[in-house]
Order: C-alpha cells, then sequence, then structure tokens
C-alpha cells in the first residue's frame, strides 16, 4: 500500500462555546477560545490517500485533481469565513478541530473514490497551530 498527502492551507475565524452553558462555565472549560468576537486560527490541512499505482501513470491519484477537489470542496467554503457562522456544514455543530475534520472527512471520503476508484482516504491532520493538530481515520 502506497500513501499519499497532500497539504492545504485556509484561515478561519471560530468560537468554542456551549450554549447549554453559562458565560462562566463557558469561559472556564474554553477560556480564551469563547471570546465573545471570535479567534482565528492559520489552518493546515493534511490529506492522505491509499491505494496502489495505476499501472498507466504510476499515481496512486493524480495530485492536481486531489488539490483541485480540496480547494473546491472544503477550502473555498471554509478560507476567511468564521466556521460557526459562514459554513452551512458546521451550522449547529460545536467548531471545534474534531467536529470540523469528521465534517471535512464526509464531503472528501466520497469524492475521492470519484477520482480515482482504486484509491480511498486515508486519514486527515487538520492542525490549528502548529503544535495542536487533530488526526482523523474515518473510524
Amino acid at each position: 500500500m502506497i500513501y499519499v498527502s497532500r497539504k492545504e492551507h485556509f484561515n478561519a475565524a471560530h468560537k468554542l462555546y456551549n450554549p447549554d452553558w453559562s458565560e462562566e462555565k463557558n469561559i472556564e472549560m474554553f477560556g480564551p477560545c469563547a471570546n465573545a468576537n471570535w479567534h482565528g486560527h492559520n489552518f493546515e490541512l493534511i490529506v492522505t490517500v491509499k491505494g496502489q499505482p495505476s499501472p498507466d501513470t504510476g499515481f496512486v491519484i493524480d495530485l492536481k485533481a486531489l488539490s483541485s477537489l480540496i480547494k473546491r470542496e472544503v477550502i473555498e467554503k471554509v478560507d476567511h469565513k468564521n466556521l460557526n457562522l459562514d459554513v452551512p456544514f458546521m451550522k449547529d455543530k460545536m467548531a471545534s478541530c474534531e467536529n470540523i475534520i469528521a465534517e471535512f472527512w464526509e464531503i472528501l471520503s466520497p469524492k475521492i473514490k470519484a477520482i480515482e476508484p482504486h484509491a480511498e482516504l486515508h486519514s486527515l491532520k487538520l492542525y490549528e497551530t502548529p503544535r495542536n493538530f487533530v488526526e482523523y481515520f474515518g473510524e
């Protein structure tokens, strides 16, 4: 099995806030991430696809096609947006990295098969900061 990855970048704002909790409890749990006026990040998204290279191209997946897919289906929808307010697939969801990456998986996984039927999405890694990231394998 060969694993091929593509890294993309986006900027977005969000707020971690549970509307069922008091302001005090939200501040206690989320600290400055519960800021009433939002906060932003320079996110990095790494998409890893697995499969066997095509005998015709030698590729697991055409990285140009993968990049176009990621940009069209994810990056254009989240870049320079407020994840809580501007992104339909995050409506009524806590805009944590864990929830964001699960939504990205739901969007990308079936569309990767459309590009290359013998390849599949292996993992997503979303960096919120250089030291904080989540990784998801669709499980």
